[in-house]
């Protein structure tokens, strides 16, 4: 399994309950899928460089996760569907030298 880590910018207009609920949404697909999720780091509502779909600002998320490129397929086939999730960008990373 190679480790990857995503980062989503929820909507910033959401209630915590729903921003909470996309987060776990994610996370429970990359564990359907067969990866394994190592680290979930929610940075919180931060302004962007610049407005997208029109949000100055949006809610931030890191999720490290192992599996296979398949699941990282899938995840970004979900992400780039859903209507909460502004902007996103997964990322394979490097291998740990042992």
């Amino acid at each position: 399994m190679r480790n990857y880590e995503v980062v989503f910018v929820i909507k910033p207009d959401l209630e915590a309950e729903a921003t909470a609920a996309v987060v776990e949404k994610f996370i429970q697909l990359i564990a359907e899928q067969g990866g394994q999720v190592t680290r979930v780091d929610q940075w919180g509502k931060k302004r962007m460089a610049y407005e997208v779909r029109k949000y100055r600002e949006g809610y931030y998320v890191l999720v490290e996760f192992k599996g296979t490129p398949a699941v990282a397929q899938e995840l970004e086939r979900v992400l780039k569907i859903s209507d909460d999730v502004i902007r996103y960008l997964i990322t394979r990373l490097e291998e740990e030298a042992s």
